[in-house]
């Protein structure tokens, strides 16, 4: 034991020795470089380049991007970004992004409207790129198309087919598929991931949750994943503007503001678009699942009569019953709209938002052309313009926007074969299906482990290594023929253990891991010791999935448990997940904790429930609890602020 302690204390300080001994060769490093010292012994300041001068040609391209937006987070920072890398600079030029599922049906505003926006923002010079983030993984996830990821990639190809017909430019756009980015770069999305959730509490995250549609109160887990996951999205697309709808406008600041926590110097410009209305009343924006609540893409002429001639159309604004005090309100059903609209008529919506959006665009009513909007509402309100004038000229104006559509899907043999494919695809969905495929990382199958084991996981991190945290591992390891020792270094970064430093807490872990073969060399003997970051990367799709799954299952506050506040990080309803999906993929005989460890035991009920509730085709593992003696020196302070670093524990480096 005192070998074992006098070993790790001398290695760690031969190894502050290295760091001092190494300090002069970094020094060095800058010499002769840009930036370095002149011969007098002064700084050289590095040469900044002139600002380019403002252009007409650029003020035409801020002035185009900037009406793609209700709202644009901010305007400065957006001819700041044309200024450094638009329109004849010497930058690569700017990306702009948006992501779409593939689920299988497109509505006009995703449509037609998307079409029109993408092309006044990659107008021929402006220097700019479009990405699209196609979430098939997402589709994948959500078991659309049966979980079926070439039939969802289909889809997605169909759906970039109705753009190209609608009159998308795509000589400036890219199509990036989910499901092969984050897998191929899982090493740098995911990490990011992490980062993303260890900066935001709980509070945070909920006000995200209008892109769900749900109550607070009724989220599940996986529901505050998703936000994080589209922060992600942000940086890992290297998105210079975020050119999403009004409703992701909450998610999207969160990564504003996350630069703000990461020290990131260039936030993403967020330039939020129109929602359209649902064409019944108090529709706020469409619903893919009512097929009435919007003109779709591949709707025949009498599709579109008809719903335009149902359509809500009032010529005078209707009195809203206000909330009740006290009463929750459906996230999801919060307005859309940045602009004050009392009227809200899906129809004006329409003919402002699509009909008159291109450039010199005119709209003809009543025997009137019209080329600017107010004249229009103004006409209607007043009576020049009945109901059903309105509606026939925008039924025909729609009509006319789809036909090329329609066209396209007829004559082209690429086209025809994609839509027939996609609504046979939609028969199989509303049949009966076999119990879905159970995602998971399987470590038995990738040959990390031999066969079911006993599992213990390792307490996360800290900078001061104890004893009794080696002693109750080796309690909890102790009697079993085989054992894994579970070293969870992703899920301590993103609960912020040791400040998510990847060297302190790899540093962590070695310590440990020292410390227990000298203190128990017998029994560390017969043990696999498994870094959980190694595990997920050996199969990063199925495991992801399977964290999403468990978030689905639970309710929020079911994985928050009775002592978890909003106001702590919500990196630890993701730590929790992934612990659940860590027992799955590992499969194991039993699992230990500890009695004194109240996170432990919250944690094993939900990993009990989860295999009993959803996966009938495995083993649930059996749970043993461990009672260890404590170690520590004094008895337990009443308050924390009494503490001190060292007094109530011997740690692992302390020398004799």
């Amino acid at each position: 034991m005192l070998i074992c302690l006098t070993f790790l204390f001398t290695a760690k300080g031969q190894g502050e020795e290295k760091k001092v001994a190494d300090a002069p060769k970094k020094a060095d490093a800058g010499k002769g470089k840009k930036g370095g010292k002149s011969k007098g012994g002064q700084p050289q300041k590095a040469a900044k380049a002139p600002e380019r001068e403002w252009t007409a040609d650029m003020q035409a391209d801020y002035d185009r991007i900037l009406s793609v937006g209700e709202e644009c987070q901010s305007a400065e920072e957006l001819r700041g970004l044309i200024l450094a890398k638009g329109r004849g600079s010497d930058n690569q030029g700017f990306n702009l992004y948006d992501g779409f599922e593939p689920s299988g049906r497109m509505h006009i505003a995703q449509g037609v409207f998307k079409a029109m926006n993408v092309n006044k923002c990659t107008s021929p010079g402006t220097n700019s790129t479009f990405v699209f983030w196609v979430a098939d993984w997402f589709a994948l996830m959500n078991d659309k198309m049966g979980g079926d990821l070439d039939k969802i990639k289909t889809v997605g190809r169909y759906l970039i087919e109705v753009w190209k017909a609608a009159g998308m430019d795509l000589s400036n756009v890219v199509f990036k598929w989910a499901s092969e980015e984050i897998t191929n770069n899982a090493h740098t999305y995911w990490p990011t991931m992490l980062d993303v959730a260890r900066r935001f509490n709980i509070t945070r995250i909920k006000k995200c949750c209008q892109i769900m549609g749900r109550l607070e109160g009724g989220l599940t887990a996986a529901q505050v994943l998703y936000p994080l996951m589209q922060c992600t999205d942000v940086f890992f697309l290297k998105a210079d503007i975020c050119q999403l709808g009004v409703d992701q406008r909450k998610v999207n600041m969160l990564a504003r503001e996350y630069c703000d926590h990461a020290n990131i110097k260039r936030k993403p410009v967020i330039l939020s678009h129109h929602m359209l209305y649902g064409l019944k009343a108090g529709q706020e924006k469409m619903s893919k699942s009512d097929p009435d609540s919007a003109v779709f893409m591949e709707d025949s002429a009498e599709d579109v009569k008809r719903k335009i001639s149902n359509a809500y159309c009032p010529a005078k604004e209707e009195q809203t019953t206000a909330t009740k005090e006290g009463e929750q309100v459906d996230a999801g059903k919060e307005s859309m709209q940045l602009t004050v609209d009392n009227l809200k008529n899906p129809c004006l919506d329409y003919i402002k938002n699509i009909i008159l959006s291109p450039p010199g665009a005119t709209f003809t009513a009543g025997g009137t052309t019209f080329s600017d909007f107010p004249s229009i509402k103004e006409a209607f309100v007043s009576g020049k313009i009945s109901e059903a004038q309105l509606k026939d000229s925008l039924i025909s104006s729609l009509n006319n926007l789809l036909e090329p559509v329609r066209k396209h899907f007829s004559e082209d043999e690429n086209a025809r074969t994609l839509l027939s494919q996609v609504r046979e695809f939609k028969k199989e969905s509303g049949a009966k299906t076999t119990d879905a495929v159970v995602r998971r990382l399987d470590l038995a199958k990738l040959g990390k482990i031999t066969g079911p084991s006993h599992v213990v996981f390792a307490p996360l991190p800290s900078a001061n290594p104890t004893l009794e945290e080696a002693a109750d591992i080796l309690a909890q390891l102790e009697n079993h023929a085989s054992s894994v020792l579970f070293l969870s270094d992703w899920t301590a970064r993103v609960c912020n253990a040791c400040d998510a430093d990847a060297k302190m807490i790899a540093a962590y872990y070695s310590v440990l891991l020292c410390s227990l073969r000298a203190l128990n060399p017998s029994v560390m003997e017969k043990v696999i010791v498994i870094y959980q970051s190694e595990a997920i990367l050996a199969d990063p799709s199925n495991y992801w999935i399977s964290v999403i799954n468990v978030g689905r299952h639970f309710r929020l506050d079911d994985v928050m448990g009775p002592d978890m506040q909003d106001s702590e990080g919500v990196g630890i309803v993701i730590g929790r997940l992934m612990k659940v999906a860590d027992v799955m993929g590992l499969e194991p005989s039993s699992i230990s904790f500890l009695g004194r460890d109240r996170g432990g035991l919250l944690e094993s009920k939900l990993v009990e429930r989860f295999f009993d509730e959803t996966l009938s085709s495995m083993t649930k593992p059996k749970t043993i609890q461990i009672d260890s003696p404590s170690l520590s020196l004094q008895k337990e302070k009443e308050s924390a602020a009494h503490k001190t670093e060292n007094d109530e524990f011997f740690l692992l480096d302390d020398p004799k």
